[in-house]
């Protein structure tokens, strides 16, 4: 165990603040998943989802080691190339997404031969970002020309983001959200953010209206569901939602102060999602609100710990990417609790780490290990100028000693014999 701790590079307050939320995740998700075990086969059994989870988060920790071991700055040329591949995926997963237990999938595609469903717009918001993250640190010594940056940044972002946004408006929301806070910590232009701002909510001002006027069409029947979510939040109307949200509101009131103890959760059997989308409902039901608060502090504890590694990079695009790929996690963190306690509209954001999943707590990692790697590689500097620092006192002791030595071999060469090789002393006087 000692051997493999010594293998981790990088800040390690991340990777404990990392690994207490995956361990903590082993006990709602063994608990919430009876609803799923009782809908599946009728049995209740929820070892079979304790075991897919533990696979997931292994693999997932798997996926951070392998990641923060290779050097960040390699990513600034895969974002890049990467981005058409990502175009190519979200468009797959338009044409050919399907019905999944009656609700639209068109954001997951079906990995072949294993089985396994993907979510593309989790690996494009990993891209997406790095991208920005490498623009912004490449123009940073010229100034940013506008239209220059509408063909370079802003058409890229908007191809992403259209191609997710039939699908998944939150996520959607989320991207273009951190985006734009990236490129103001980027120092791109104010005038000109205050522009793209204007024009995204134009624009999904329009494809709303067309979504209203096709609401039969495949690429916008998602549209109704947005505002009938908008709509049920801010009147109260009872639907479907408003019934999970209500489970939710009991689950949290009846955990109280100290919860009713592991795996005694009632709501669980009557929220849909109560392994995933609803999980904090569950925590806080199972152990009160001093597990809700524990689990809130533990994510803006790492927020802080992001700001730290951000503060340190040695790069711009190193403290980006830190800024770019952290933030999100801890945001969509907050987005989930805040639909739990009915604070937002239900978005369908997941809690990072603690959710039930497979490709978003892969996604979340491999965004972890890039942050570590930030992290290593300015820890490998500070080593670096400590055995720089070493290597020149042990070079200033060898010249010290080659003086000594030098010095001694001289005193050792003087003549010290008695014998008296002066003249005479009375010379002068018996000279005159």
């Amino acid at each position: 165990m000692k051997q493999l701790i010594k293998k981790l590079k990088g800040d390690k307050v991340i990777w404990s603040f990392v690994a207490l939320l995956a361990l903590f995740s082993f006990m709602p998700v063994f608990s919430a998943s009876s609803n799923l075990a009782y809908l599946g086969h009728g049995t209740g059994n929820t070892l079979g989802y304790l075991v897919k989870h533990l696979a997931h988060i292994c693999i997932g920790f798997g996926i951070i080691f392998v990641v923060h071991k290779v050097p960040y700055h390699y990513f600034r040329a895969i974002s890049k190339i990467g981005l058409p591949v990502v175009w190519i995926l979200l468009a797959y997963t338009l044409i050919k997404g399907t019905v999944i237990a009656g609700a639209n999938a068109s954001r997951w595609i079906q990995i072949p031969f294993v089985g396994i469903t993907f979510q593309t717009s989790t690996l494009a918001s990993l891209v997406l970002f790095i991208f920005v993250a490498r623009y912004l640190s490449k123009k940073r010594e010229g100034s940013i020309d506008f239209k220059e940056s509408l063909k370079e940044l802003w058409l890229p972002v908007a191809i992403t983001l259209a191609m997710i946004l039939p699908a998944n408006f939150s996520t959607t929301a989320l991207m273009f959200s951190m985006v734009i806070m990236l490129v103001f910590i980027g120092k791109y232009p104010i005038k000109y953010i205050s522009f793209i701002i204007g024009t995204g909510i134009l624009a999904l001002a329009f494809f709303v209206l067309i979504g209203k006027a096709f609401p039969d069409s495949r690429f916008f029947n998602r549209v109704s569901t947005w505002s009938s979510r908008i709509e049920n939040f801010t009147t109260d109307k009872p639907d479907e939602d408003d019934y999970q949200i209500e489970k939710a509101k009991i689950a949290i009131a009846s955990g109280k102060i100290y919860g009713l103890g592991p795996g005694k959760s009632v709501q669980k059997n009557f929220l849909p999602q109560s392994s995933s989308d609803f999980i904090y409902a569950i925590i806080v039901e199972e152990y009160g609100l001093i597990g809700g608060f524990g689990v809130l502090t533990l994510y803006l504890l790492l927020l802080f710990r992001f700001v730290i590694a951000s503060h340190k990079a040695s790069t711009l695009f190193g403290k980006l990417v830190v800024i770019g790929l952290g933030f999100p996690m801890i945001f969509q963190a907050m987005i989930n609790m805040a639909v739990a306690v009915e604070l937002l509209p239900v978005t369908g954001q997941t809690l990072p780490l603690i959710s039930s999943g497979g490709s978003s707590i892969w996604m979340t990692c491999f965004a972890l290990g890039i942050i570590i790697s930030v992290t290593k590689k300015d820890e490998e500097i500070v080593e670096e100028q400590k055995d720089a620092a070493k290597r020149e006192e042990a070079l200033k002791k060898i010249i010290d000693a080659e003086l000594a030595s030098e010095v001694d071999k001289e005193i050792k060469e003087e003549d010290y014999s008695i014998e008296d090789k002066a003249g005479n002393p009375m010379a002068a006087v018996f000279g005159k």
